[in-house]
């Protein structure tokens, strides 16, 4: 197409390392949860998220935002959790429609359990390789990339490209 900016054979090389190595640790970290807590990352995170959270509770829509995912995927992955008794959803007592995520004591205890062997899989995949100063690099260039990222989304966020899933989970 007329007036693509065509990757330059560097930044083809860049680009091809940064998805092997975000494909291949990925697949450690969630492969090391399914293996530890039978759950994948992104359930490991919903529960991350709700144990930081005031009373380990979040309304949906925000513990939607904050695990950036649609709403849809993100009430599909509760249901799973609340079968596993690791969460609870309680209706707002404010909006009808509403509904917030709720930690269980039981899921703190599941995710107390399982973070000591994520934490050491996230360490000898991601920071033990590293020196210092590339941990530096590693977070200064990941907080540009997703700032860039969160500007090519538009002022809408993730649910402006995901249409499908606007209603309240």
């Amino acid at each position: 197409m007329a007036g693509t900016r065509w990757l330059t054979a560097d930044e083809q090389r860049a680009w091809r390392a940064y998805l092997e190595a975000t494909h291949a640790l990925l697949a450690a970290i969630d492969g090391q949860l399914q293996q530890s807590m039978g759950v994948p990352h992104a359930y490991y995170e919903i529960l991350v998220r709700l144990s930081e959270a005031p009373d380990r509770s979040l309304r949906m829509s925000q513990l939607a935002e904050a695990c950036m995912s649609s709403k849809s995927r993100l009430s599909h992955a509760v249901a799973r959790l609340e079968e596993r008794g690791w969460v609870e959803r309680l209706n707002c007592p404010s909006d009808r429609r509403g509904q917030f995520a709720r930690l269980t004591p039981a899921g703190f205890a599941a995710l107390e359990a399982g973070a000591h062997g994520h934490v050491e899989q996230v360490r000898n995949a991601l920071f033990d390789p590293l020196s210092p100063e590339q941990v530096d690099q590693l977070a200064a260039i990941s907080r540009t990339i997703a700032a860039a990222a969160d500007g090519a989304m538009g002022e809408g966020g993730l649910d402006s490209c995901c249409s499908n899933d606007a209603e309240e989970a």
